[in-house]
């Protein structure tokens, strides 16, 4: 499977390119929405938390959005990624091609989106004056690698289930918007402290956001580097979630065709 989605690189990378480039087609302001949008989330958060809502936390900007941009990629790719078969369904009724080629793509192209978008984050660390250590940007790429392999596992898992039961899309807007809720990405991750330890485990162990949220933090915001246990944790959860994709999909994507 995994050679045959090989040869079809080509096709992925096109397919990529098909989606940037027709993100904000035919907008006036084009690809600048790339930046313009993550920037008007940046500054209602900011607003929310650091005056109506203050969390007292130090440069609140800075501290929301070295997890904001990360976390607009996630929970695009498993939204977004959830219909990646259904809107290409006279593709996939047409030619054969390995369909995991699909959200393989779209995840990818989210991918490419938040690599732009960390072109604003680093401008707001030089702006804040935050000094980063050179071997914490040397780890940046390893955990944007295990959010992908997350964010790819779950869409894998979504984009399958939705060619079924089309409610599925909807669903995960919904949920998203609690999970953001549930990671610490616009508050401190101190605040689970204050939690029952049961629901504190499931917060932190179980929620494979809340590591990888954390490591960003960590190295962009606290200038530390990240704990290993942390990466090991998010790798760990990454790899259960992209097995688990791969399977799902393998099993349900034979029926796809009858049921489009």
């Amino acid at each position: 499977m995994f050679k045959e989605i090989w040869d079809y690189r080509q096709m992925i990378i096109s397919l990529v390119r098909k989606d940037l480039r027709g993100r904000y087609k035919g907008s006036v302001l084009g690809f600048l929405w790339t930046f313009l949008n993550p920037l008007f989330q940046i500054l209602v958060y900011s607003f929310v938390f650091a005056v109506i809502l203050p969390t007292g936390m130090d440069k609140y900007y800075l501290f929301l959005t070295v997890a904001l941009i990360p976390w607009i990629f996630f929970q695009a790719s498993i939204t977004g990624g959830s219909t990646s078969v259904l809107s290409q369904k006279d593709l996939v009724k047409k030619i054969y091609f390995p369909r995991e080629v699909l959200p393989i793509s779209y995840v990818t192209s989210c991918f490419v989106n938040m690599l732009l978008c960390f072109i604003v984050v680093f401008a707001v660390v030089i702006i804040s004056g935050t000094k980063i250590l050179l071997l914490g940007i040397l780890y940046l790429p390893v955990i944007m690698i295990i959010e992908y392999i997350l964010a790819l596992g779950i869409a894998m898992i979504t984009s399958a289930l939705t060619v079924y039961f089309r409610d599925v899309e909807h669903i995960l807007s919904i949920i998203s918007m609690i999970w953001m809720y549930l990671t610490p990405v616009v508050y401190p991750k101190e605040r689970y402290d204050n939690l029952p330890p049961k629901i504190k485990f499931v917060m932190t162990h179980i929620n494979p956001m809340t590591p990888v949220i954390n490591a960003y933090r960590t190295i962009l915001y606290e200038s530390k580097l990240p704990d290993m246990s942390t990466l090991l944790e998010a790798l760990g959860l990454g790899v259960f979630f992209l097995v688990a994709g791969f399977f799902v999909f393998g099993k349900l994507k034979k029926h796809f065709a009858e049921e489009l």
